[in-house]
């Protein structure tokens, strides 16, 4: 069993400081000598990056939505392990979970189900006495969560900070933090949100150190520590799957272009009896030696669509493999495989084409599998997750991987799965064990 305390980074609205807060203390404890597990709740890709980078390990996900309520304790523990805190990110407005559930998968919800206290983050620009009635309604609004103290962030002036301060002693409230504005600690954002650590490079590192100086002189690094408590005992969750022999070697891509996967699914994949190897389709001109599947997880190929293009040799052997072998890909992967994108010729594994829409699609789906295929049989269900906003234009006689309410959506081709949604293995650990041995076969 693994217990391990946490703090819970939340905020009354998206934009308010979460990510600096959390990457700030994240890299505050490392370097006071502590072993901190950064997690974020939802299926965000992005914030782990930056975790990762501030606490020297991997940033994992906690989401219920996705993997159901029973395994968020177990996955805690995994990620956890050999840690003496953990620092755990919320997603959007503390109580904002998926839509209609009541707060299902919100912040709150995962702060419950693991027993840790809330530190919540508030944009104080335009804040004033009034703060302790948003306060109160916080601490209120649901009784099974636990506000434990405040952090005010971007107070202008000690006269600004003094009237917040009496704000919060008013609602009974600690103040475990107060950061000045810093706009220049703002990370690079765009279409689908924040730059991706491993796209601002060097520039990443230094937003991180930033983020932690910053926490390291504003916030009681110590207080917020004594707050960290968890009431999870469970088992850690393990990559266990059933084992394929011969070890057959898997590529999964990386580099700025391939950002959107979890850590878990690598594990799985190794767990199943997968010699996982990485490519940078951005850099590598040939898959590695053997390869006998690929996995092109989601991210940013679009912003990087012309370098893409021009490594024709690459796109030339991934062309060929998927004649022939198992190959997985997911939202930014799906792009990849298409014909063509925004104009550069890509893969051409898929006829279609993908462009830019007018709108982003964005929420979770209750999905169903419409036919076999390497990943799922006919009729398995998932729930997963749709972030895009380019729309695929699929030639004559496709066939669809997935069907949810009002649509169909995805590729089943020979032995190619395509689609826009995101799934987390941990969920499905089958489809994961399935691919392995269709690579070996």
């Amino acid at each position: 069993m693994v217990s391990v305390p946490a703090v819970v980074i939340a905020a009354p609205a998206s934009g308010s400081g979460k990510t600096t807060v959390a990457t700030g203390l994240l890299g505050a404890l490392r370097a006071a000598g502590r072993t901190p597990a950064p997690f974020k709740v939802g299926p965000d890709y992005v914030d782990p990056g930056y975790h990762a980078l501030a606490a020297g390990r991997p940033g994992r996900n906690l989401d219920p939505v996705m993997v159901g309520e029973d395994l968020v304790g177990p996955l805690y523990a995994h990620g956890g392990a050999g840690c003496d805190v953990a620092v755990v990110e919320g997603v959007m407005g503390l109580f904002d979970g998926r839509t209609g559930t009541q707060g299902f998968g919100s912040t709150a919800h995962v702060a419950e189900l693991l027993g840790a206290p809330v530190v919540l983050v508030v944009d104080a620009r335009g804040q004033a006495g009034s703060l302790a009635a948003l306060l109160h309604g916080f601490a209120t609004y649901r009784p099974g969560t636990r506000l434990a103290g405040v952090v005010l962030n971007r107070v202008g002036s000690p006269r600004h900070e003094q009237v917040l301060r009496a704000a919060c002693e008013e609602v009974g409230l600690a103040v475990l933090g107060v950061l000045p504005r810093h706009d220049g600690l703002a990370v690079p954002s765009r279409h689908l949100g924040l730059v991706t650590a491993v796209e601002h490079g060097a520039a990443a590192v230094d937003a991180v150190a930033a983020m932690t100086a910053l926490v390291r002189g504003h916030v009681d690094v110590e207080a917020v520590l004594a707050l960290a408590a968890s009431s999870v005992t469970a088992a850690p969750w393990a990559p266990e799957v059933a084992v394929t022999p011969g070890r057959p070697v898997v590529a999964v891509a990386g580099g700025a272009a391939f950002t959107f996967g979890y850590a878990e699914h690598v594990e799985l994949l190794a767990a199943a009896g997968a010699d996982v190897v990485t490519v940078d389709p951005s850099r590598d001109e040939v898959l590695p030696e053997g390869t006998h599947g690929l996995v092109l997880p989601g991210g940013f190929p679009e912003e990087h669509a012309a370098t893409l293009a021009a490594n024709t040799r690459l796109l030339e052997q991934v062309r060929a493999l998927a004649l022939h072998a198992p190959v997985h890909a997911e939202c930014g992967g799906l792009l990849y495989l298409a014909r063509e994108l925004e104009g550069h010729r890509l893969a051409g594994v898929l006829d279609a084409t993908a462009t830019f829409g007018p709108r982003l699609a964005l929420g979770y789906r209750d999905a169903v599998a419409l036919g076999d295929s390497v990943l799922h049989p006919a009729g398995a269900r998932v729930t997963g997750h749709e972030f895009h906003r380019t729309v695929l234009t699929p030639g004559a006689g496709a066939t669809p991987a997935w069907a949810w309410t009002g649509t169909t959506e995805g590729f089943v081709q020979d032995q190619v799965h395509a689609s826009y949604l995101h799934t987390h293995p941990a969920a499905a650990p089958g489809s994961v064990a399935r691919f392995v041995a269709a690579c070996a076969a």
